[in-house]
């Protein structure tokens, strides 16, 4: 017999990383999302460089965990694969959701979602999808769905947002091809309003692009 494929849906639990604490002088509310490979508490370590009491940071955690050697002592994490992606697609969403949903983040401070690699698909998907209205999307060093469509965004710049992208001229997973293609995209997708940066550097977070971002 020919095997079957069968779906239910359960309760899980996942956990999630901040740094700083959320007061009265916050000014900026991150929601930064790692790259394949990371723990959000080894991430979120990239953004310790900016003023603790006037931000807050958010690091979700991706639920697919897996090990990065053969000796087994070093743990990462995946968003999704090309296995199921619209089924883990939506699970993430409402993942993200419950993040959001738990920290119930004053109106008053600026929400900057970041996503780094891998978790820039996730960051544009869950901003497109749920149209969350952040102050700026930052999408480093990752490439953006093919899904996704101008009209998705359109909500961003009638609340006057700022998208910021950001690639190494040496990132060794983005080929100059490559580069001219997702310039391409990002041109068409957000009607040429999103501000492109290019640094020397390979695959990494910057920590003064990170700082340059909120001045």
């Amino acid at each position: 017999m020919t095997p079957s494929e069968n779906t239910l849906t359960y309760t899980s639990t996942n956990s999630y990383t901040t740094l700083n604490r959320l007061s009265e002088s916050t000014k900026n509310v991150w929601i930064v999302l790692h790259g394949l490979g990371y723990l959000s508490r080894y991430f979120i370590r990239h953004f310790d460089g900016l003023p603790a009491d006037e931000n807050y940071i958010i690091a979700p955690q991706a639920p697919s965990k897996y090990y990065l050697n053969t000796s087994f002592t070093r743990v990462g994490a995946s968003w999704l694969t090309k296995e199921d992606t619209q089924r883990e697609t939506e699970n993430l969403m409402a993942y993200l959701d419950g993040v959001l949903d738990a920290e119930k983040l004053p109106e008053n401070c600026n929400l900057i979602v970041l996503g780094f690699s891998q978790g820039v698909s996730i960051a544009s998907r869950w901003v497109a999808q749920r149209k969350i209205e952040c102050n700026q999307l930052v999408l480093y060093a990752g490439g953006i769905p093919d899904e996704l469509q101008s009209s998705d965004f359109d909500f961003l710049f009638k609340k006057d947002a700022k998208v910021t992208v950001i690639v190494g001229v040496n990132d060794e997973y983005v080929t100059e091809e490559r580069r001219k293609t997702e310039s391409e995209k990002i041109l068409q997708l957000f009607d040429g309003k999103a501000e492109e940066i290019l640094f020397k550097g390979g695959h990494e977070v910057k920590g003064d692009l990170i700082r340059n971002l909120i001045r």
